[in-house]
């Protein structure tokens, strides 16, 4: 029953910190087409990202916990652990840049444009998947 507990939970905190990884960039989007807009409206926008930032943050760090609890705890492990792992640590990347980018947004600095910022908003939609695939099927 504590292993069911933990892997919900797990899975739980996991489906938070995705739903933070894929909204920043759209807020981001956002930001970088309000040019013309009243002052309001980015500021808004940008409070809105710092707010879901640190929502993502605090969303990892309990995926994070409860992840650990299942390999050292419930010695959860294989090669595709490592796999799905080092897909984790591109995903966290990802998080932190867009991050780092509102903060330079926040700061007056420049954001890449728009449409690039669309284009990777997809990646982590790709990532998830082979996540995924690798927690279900367990291929090595």
């Amino acid at each position: 029953m504590a292993y069911l507990l933990t892997k919900s939970l797990h899975i739980v905190f996991v489906i938070a910190w995705m739903a933070t990884v894929f909204y920043l960039p759209r807020i981001l989007v956002n930001i970088a087409e309000a040019t013309g807009e009243p002052p309001a409206v980015k500021a808004r926008l940008e409070l809105m990202g710092r707010r879901l930032y640190r929502f993502g943050h605090t969303m990892f760090g309990m995926a994070l916990i409860f992840g650990l609890i299942l390999w050292l705890y419930f010695g959860i492990a294989g090669g595709w652990l490592h796999a799905k792992l080092a897909l984790v640590a591109l995903m966290l990347a990802y998080f932190i840049w867009t991050g780092r980018a509102l903060k330079r947004s926040i700061a007056g600095g420049p954001l890449p444009s728009a449409k690039a910022l669309r284009m990777g908003n997809e990646l982590p939609v790709l990532v998830l998947l082979a996540i995924v695939y690798l927690v279900v099927a367990k291929p090595f």
